[in-house]
């Protein structure tokens, strides 16, 4: 019978501020528990993997879990989407992405202007939504794309659907991807289409994009495509692997999407890895300071989690986890330096496995390695013997 891992990030569902939050303004976050705390939440499937025996979240624990549990510290330096991935697949980063509080440098914005032909608007950190209400009617005017940033490493390009088609603006953020290199090498460059003709009627719309930089190092994923296995990826996950390591993808959008592509690979007999992103808990509602529309979301995830585990074959292995927080409680709209949750189970290991606080999120691509029978272990630990009892 072919062996599969389902990989699930639950996009920022941080579990709990790491002892070194103070460095990033974060003291006192909880994604997890403060969602919690505030309305509730309804999620049993998650309950009886054993999310309510992590410390500090304030979930009501069940008595006898079903699975393995426990939480990650983040070593990389950084709290975005893309180091927080590349961590948990491999590739700890000892310098943060740049930044650009302030906005980009003159002479960047002026070669981007010139490589691309026209004139750009905005230059600045600011909210997507926000950013297009102010500057969304003179892009109209002019035809000149929106730049903006935010305290994320991004080079972010809005542009209207309506006078822009959407190949034009892909092609504009390949352009600032390959300028965006060495000393100004942010994480990622994100394509934010949108449509509306005035301020208060723009809304985005799902053909996003997000252009990363190639990890550094092979990751888990490059690792099992080169030993032959299978490697799907769900949402954006090709984007933030920069479409390496991959051998099949599907670039769905928002989470009830992208749970359904994942139920359409785990239906199909393979043996590899199925790495899934569901992004709404992040974009949608934790930088939206959305409490009750994360809550909401976190329950429509665990009501469909049965669904995915009826899939999954007896040697099968999920793993549950986030790639940073975005307390939707917290000031401003930024991520969170989070701990990260972890949730495992399988058919062939139905007992309650207490995984502790892991020093690495690159504990997870030591133990998919692991599972598989793969020497690496990317300078991290495998918890795969300790699921297995040994």
């Amino acid at each position: 019978m072919n062996r599969r891992i389902l990989w699930i990030v639950l996009d920022s569902v941080g579990a709990g501020a790491l002892p070194d939050a103070a460095a990033y303004g974060d003291v006192g976050a909880n994604t997890l528990g403060h969602i919690q705390e505030k309305r509730g939440l309804r999620i049993p499937n998650m309950r009886t993997l054993g999310l309510g025996s992590l410390p500090g979240l304030g979930i009501p624990p069940v008595a006898h879990p079903s699975g393995a549990y426990g939480r990650a510290c983040e070593r990389s330096k950084g709290k975005d989407t893309t180091t927080g991935h590349w961590e948990m697949a491999g590739v700890t980063l000892n310098k943060a992405f740049p930044t650009y509080p302030d906005g980009f440098p003159a002479e960047v914005i002026a070669r981007f202007e010139q490589a691309i032909g026209t004139k750009t608007l905005g230059n600045k950190p600011a909210s997507g939504t926000v950013i297009l209400d102010e500057l969304g009617e003179e892009h109209l005017r002019t035809g000149y794309p929106i730049v903006y940033t935010s305290a994320d490493s991004v080079f972010q390009i809005a542009t209207n659907e309506q006078i822009y088609p959407i190949e034009r603006l892909y092609e504009m953020c390949r352009i600032a991807r390959a300028q965006l290199v060495g000393e100004h090498g942010v994480g990622r460059v994100i394509a934010r289409p949108f449509i509306g003709d005035r301020s208060g009627a723009f809304t985005r719309t799902p053909r996003r994009r997000d252009f990363s930089l190639e990890p550094p190092q092979d990751t888990v994923l490059d690792v099992l495509k080169a030993a032959g296995l299978q490697v799907k990826g769900v949402g954006k996950i090709e984007d933030i692997f920069a479409e390496r390591g991959l051998t099949a993808s599907n670039h769905a959008a928002g989470n009830p999407a992208c749970i359904d592509a994942t139920l359409e690979f785990m239906r199909e007999d393979f043996e590899g890895l199925c790495y899934v992103n569901l992004v709404d808990f992040d974009s949608t509602y934790g930088h939206r300071r959305d409490l009750q529309g994360y809550g909401e979301a976190l329950e429509y995830f665990d009501r469909r989690l049965p669904q995915l585990t009826s899939l999954m074959n007896d040697e099968d292995l999920l793993i549950i986890t986030a790639d940073h927080g975005c307390d939707p409680t917290y000031s401003g709209t930024d991520h969170t330096r989070e701990y990260v949750p972890i949730l495992c189970w399988s058919r062939s290991i139905n007992r309650p496995v207490d995984l502790g606080t892991r020093a690495t999120y690159a504990d997870m691509a030591a133990t998919i390695a692991d599972y598989f029978g793969l020497p690496e272990r990317f300078g991290a630990t495998s918890f795969w013997p300790q699921m297995k009892g040994e």
